[in-house]
């Protein structure tokens, strides 16, 4: 028996010679794994380099295509128009007129306008047109211009006011009273500050001094301009 045989074992499965198996290092195959995953990562940081590169060379349309955030530019609102500054009251021609039965009503009218600063033109009668036909507080007639100047200003003195532009006839003068109706000359085209304020069946009396002037002053206060609009974070 040799050696190099265990006890127990003899016969067949005895060892004899000088020779012993060789184990079979398994190193190698660990190396070619890792050569082959440090050469897919290799080729990966090219290939991701590229694609940033291209992105920056392109403005980013390839970041876009490929999935990415498409960010968009905050959106600037254009500077908003400067706007007409609101008549004061004095350069407004308030032309007081009542359509109601009751009498006096339009000469009350006119003095209490008349000490909150507005100009005081025609007091009297409405014409037959609105005679006894305006059933809410007051009706405000004016020209185009007025939209945007003498009818806000107005509509601040009085509560639930209508407005209505009157449209002047073409080759005629743009106003019409009882004036001209008993043969005087008739007036030319309506200024575009000169109102009538046609007094209706629903009207009592003007609105409290006190808050006619903080609506007037609320009327006349500037507008916050628009801020820029946040396109959030890429």
């Amino acid at each position: 028996m040799s050696m190099l045989t265990p006890p127990g074992m003899g016969g067949k499965y005895r060892i004899t010679g000088d020779k012993y198996p060789r184990m079979r290092r398994t190193g190698g195959r660990r190396k070619l794994v890792l050569a082959a995953t440090g050469g897919v990562l290799a080729l990966g940081l090219v290939g991701w380099g590229t694609f940033q590169l291209v992105d920056v060379f392109t403005g980013g349309s390839t970041a876009t295509a490929a999935g990415g955030r498409n960010c968009p530019a905050p959106a600037t609102s254009a500077s908003p128009a400067k706007a007409t500054p609101l008549p004061a009251p004095g350069r407004i021609k308030v032309n007081v007129l009542n359509a109601t039965e009751r009498s006096g009503l339009a000469k009350q009218t006119a003095d209490a306008l008349k000490k909150r600063g507005f100009a005081i033109g025609e007091v009297g009668n409405a014409t037959e047109e609105y005679d006894k036909k305006v059933k809410g507080t007051v009706l405000l007639l004016g020209a185009a211009d007025a939209v945007d100047g003498a009818f806000p200003v107005l509509a601040t003195q009085v509560g639930g006011a209508k407005q209505k532009v009157e449209a002047p006839v073409k080759g005629e003068p743009a106003k019409a009273d009882a004036a001209e109706a008993e043969g005087e000359a008739a007036k030319g085209p309506r200024k575009p500050n000169e109102v009538d304020l046609i007094i209706g069946d629903g009207f009592k009396k003007l609105a409290p001094e006190a808050a006619a002037t903080g609506a007037l002053k609320a009327l006349n206060a500037p507008k916050p301009s628009p801020s820029p609009t946040a396109a959030g974070r890429c």
